[in-house]
């Protein structure tokens, strides 16, 4: 999510699952305490986990919205923008992989579209949660689960969506100090978690221009998702394909300190109640590109999502949405509008796609 006056914060519901909060907070506690404080990530990671195995996060009743849940507009776009990059490829026996699909909804109006354009292909979901699944299960009954890359097919190409994926991976933060670059950690003080500063230095490893940031600045990595993307570049590269990364992000290497946590569409404090919240941070896209890059992807954008979903026709279906249902014209337009005005989705997310070599430029990148 991105800040509370953005329109996807919607009013909030009372939550009846705070008794799923002293196992991991104590679990947590008891680590630190034992141990010694952990580094951020960690406790990202292990925050995260717990939320998503837990609950679903989505819509009014949960923590957020996410564009699928906005409008089938938004999946119906990239199914068609699929469908039209299997086509000039040659039309392949190809499989649609998602990663994080939420309950989902991208997928389901997504394989609507596509098979109006005669691609019907396999149906390949990477999700670790248990109710999301059973969701996904749902509206895409056809699908087969994996927990991670290694259990997908490698018979095919695989046409890769990821939305609101790499921003819930954990990152590292490496903060500047009067002595120097330290990792941010997380201690505890019973069941308080506070982030504080690690005795090593880091300055090794930090870009030269950056060595004498002000104290207090932030330089933010994310090893997992580098390493998520290197491994589906490697397999994008061996059995052809394509990906498409959207995520609210900017192209880095930038300093500031982006994690937020977000819960009943509100923001908190994200070492408040871990495993109750939603924890995120910005994604970088520059440095997602040259992971790809390094692997022998080639890499088309970024672009804003405001501008990839013009070019994709978004007006067009909605006017052609609104003269099916004149009635809804008014909410139409205000999806649409959420979804791709610079002031609200539009310029905040961007777009990145990644293509195995010989495979045709996609559209919206022209």
């Amino acid at each position: 999510m991105t800040d509370p006056d953005h329109p996807l914060a919607a009013p909030s519901s009372p939550r009846a699952d705070n008794a799923a909060e002293p196992a991991l907070a104590e679990r947590l506690a008891r680590a630190i305490t034992l141990a010694g404080p952990i580094p951020l990530s960690q406790f990202m990671g292990a925050a995260n986990t717990h939320y998503y195995a837990t609950r679903d996060p989505l819509g009014a009743r949960g923590d957020f919205t996410t564009a699928p849940e906005i409008s089938q507009m938004f999946g119906e776009l990239i199914g068609l923008w699929l469908a039209d990059l299997w086509d000039r490829a040659g039309r392949p026996a190809a499989r649609y992989v998602e990663f994080g699909p939420g309950r989902g909804t991208l997928a389901a109006d997504a394989l609507r579209a596509m098979a109006k354009a005669g691609f019907e292909p396999p149906v390949d979901f990477v999700e670790n949660s248990p109710v999301l699944r059973g969701l996904q299960a749902e509206r895409v009954p056809t699908a087969e689960w994996h927990l991670d890359l290694i259990g997908l097919p490698d018979d095919a190409p695989l046409l890769v969506v990821a939305n609101e994926f790499f921003d819930a991976l954990p990152i590292r933060q490496l903060i500047a100090t009067q002595e120097g670059w330290r990792e941010r950690l997380v201690a505890c003080q019973d069941t308080l978690f506070l982030p504080i500063a690690g005795d090593r230095s880091f300055d090794m490893i930090i870009p030269r221009p950056l060595l004498d940031a002000a104290p207090g600045s932030v330089l933010e990595t994310s090893p997992a998702s580098v390493a998520i993307l290197r491994n589906l570049a490697a397999r994008l590269v061996e059995q052809g394909g394509a990906a498409l990364v959207i995520d609210y992000g900017y192209e880095g290497p930038a300093i500031g300190d982006t994690l937020q946590a977000v819960r009943g569409h509100q923001y908190v404090n994200p070492f408040e109640m871990p495993g109750e919240a939603d924890l995120t941070a910005h994604v970088d896209f520059a440095t997602l590109k040259e992971a790809a890059e390094a692997e022998g992807l080639i890499v088309h954008g970024p672009v804003t999502q405001g501008a990839f979903l013009q070019a994709l026709g978004i007006d067009a279906r909605t006017e052609a949405l609104a003269a099916a249902a004149p009635e809804r014209a008014e909410a139409l337009a205000a999806d649409r509008d959420r979804l791709a005005d610079p002031e609200q989705m539009g310029d905040l997310f961007k777009v990145v796609a990644l293509t195995a070599p010989g495979w045709p430029v996609p559209a919206g990148f022209a």
